[in-house]
């Protein structure tokens, strides 16, 4: 932990104690061990996602299931993290600490249930693993906010910190089915230890220890005091004082609505929410649909491409992966593009959102293009599947919006990013059933649409750079 403190602190980019401006407010930071361990998190739930999918396959196969059942094992756990959002943000009071316990707790049970499929021989408990590990996965969202939160983080640092958070995707993109391949090797002579039960042992102890880091180093944001107050109020049956922020206006003192047998008047922060909602432009609106998009078209894509090079791998004569073939081909392919993604954290400090988008568009069709004019040629090899696997994909976070929706379009993103990573990972499986052209052909659609949007919002996308 310390160690990791020291390298991040020491990076230039991502320190503002380099940084000069008039308004620092621009450029404020977290606590330094509380954003390290957040990123760490984020790493480790990227690795916990990926690590199965090199041996998901054959796994599911030996237990009776098929290649499709293997891409809901891979894509279920995020249905689960949309559905745990629900009552995680009810209860978190805008705090990150109790999410953080919930994830470990989660991920711990979902890989012991994982890794003990196999000795009770029952295909049903790799799915039931995957979805308590989904409750632990719904802490990516946290992870988005707390790199985006205004009460923390500066407008000139969002995007920068969001940047190591790809990092870490491409981190755990590479290490998780690089570390399943190698686990598989292990072989199976032990019934609970094996090639497709350690992932699982593994995965459960690393959380163990993490959960104790969280546990004494993790320091959660100070609580407003207008929280308490209202917490406080409320308890009173009392309506606090509403202070329209969005039109700097004050409002008089509500009445004492306790004793009133009439409805219940709305809440002042539901007529927060009105008034904020009102303020946002045809535009921005437009903005959010785009980045929604995106974040969606991003992870179907990476989603459906992970789970479906084991299975294409294994089927092509030529090539007749293993999984532990499979997991150093997915890995390379993270592990070339990490270059590019820390280029994209130097340049988010002097290059638009908008023209890091776009790049990453154009490099991701070029990739699927290439793909589909070797799938019609027949020249399906190692070099020119690798060329198609090595694309850069790169989101836009919001920076438009007020500070106060950033918890509400951290949410419309990360739902968008789970529907792709589910909806990805299942036609992923299927492709090959499907039929490879129209396995590339929908996604080459799906990015076209998505072209339109950000050429249609190009000047709305115009953000601070930083």
């Amino acid at each position: 932990m310390t160690a990791l403190k020291r390298v991040l602190n020491n990076i230039n980019p991502f320190s503002s104690r380099h940084e000069t401006s008039d308004n620092e407010e621009d450029f404020k930071l977290p606590n330094m061990a509380s954003l390290v361990i957040i990123i760490v998190m984020n790493l480790l739930l990227q690795v916990s996602f990926f690590i199965v999918v090199s041996s998901s396959n054959k796994y599911a196969e030996y237990l009776g299931g098929t290649a499709t059942f293997s891409g809901v094992i891979i894509g279920i756990p995020t249905a689960f993290a949309g559905l745990s959002l629900i009552p995680l943000t009810k209860y978190d009071k805008g705090m990150y600490k109790m999410p953080l316990h919930v994830c470990c707790c989660f991920a711990i049970l979902g890989h012991i249930a994982y890794a003990l499929a196999y000795r009770a021989n029952f295909l049903y408990l790799i799915l039931i693993g995957r979805c308590l590990n989904g409750v632990a996965f719904s802490v990516f969202m946290y992870c988005k906010r707390y790199c985006t939160d205004p009460r923390i983080v500066g407008i000139r640092r969002r995007t920068t910190l969001a940047s190591w958070l790809v990092i870490c995707q491409g981190l755990g993109m590479s290490l998780g089915p690089f570390l399943g391949g190698v686990l598989y090797n292990i072989g199976f002579s032990n019934s609970v230890f094996n090639g497709y039960t350690s992932p699982g042992w593994v995965m459960a102890g690393v959380y163990a220890g993490f959960w104790v880091l969280v546990t004494k180093y993790f320091e959660d944001i100070p609580q407003p005091p207008t929280i308490m107050e209202l917490r406080s109020a409320s308890s009173l049956h009392t309506l606090p004082v509403l202070t329209v922020e969005a039109k700097g206006q004050e409002a008089d003192p509500s009445p004492n609505y306790s004793s009133a047998p009439a409805t219940r008047p709305p809440s002042p922060i539901d007529e927060s929410f009105r008034a904020q909602l009102s303020l946002i432009t045809r535009s921005q609106w437009g903005v959010i649909a785009c980045m929604c998009w995106f974040s969606m078209l991003c992870f179907f894509i990476l989603g459906s491409w992970e789970a479906n090079l084991p299975v294409f791998g294994s089927a092509t004569g030529n090539l007749g992966w293993s999984p532990f073939a499979a997991g150093n081909f997915i890995a390379l392919g993270g592990i070339s593009c990490f270059p590019f993604l820390l280029a994209n954290l130097l340049a988010a400090r002097r290059i638009q959102d908008r023209k890091l988008l776009a790049f990453g568009t154009t490099l991701g069709l070029v990739g699927l293009l290439i793909f589909l004019s070797i799938l019609r040629t027949g020249k399906v090899n190692y070099g020119s599947l690798f060329v198609c696997w090595w694309t850069v994909t790169l989101s836009l976070l919001s920076k438009q919006l007020p500070p106060e929706w950033n918890g509400r379009t951290s949410m419309a993103i990360q739902y968008s990013n789970y529907t792709g990573r589910v909806t990805g990972a299942i036609w992923g499986g299927s492709g090959v059933s499907v039929g490879m052209l129209n396995f590339v052909g929908l996604e080459i659609a799906m990015v076209g649409i998505g072209a339109v949007l950000f050429t249609t919002l190009w000047r709305e996308l115009k953000t601070k750079t930083g």
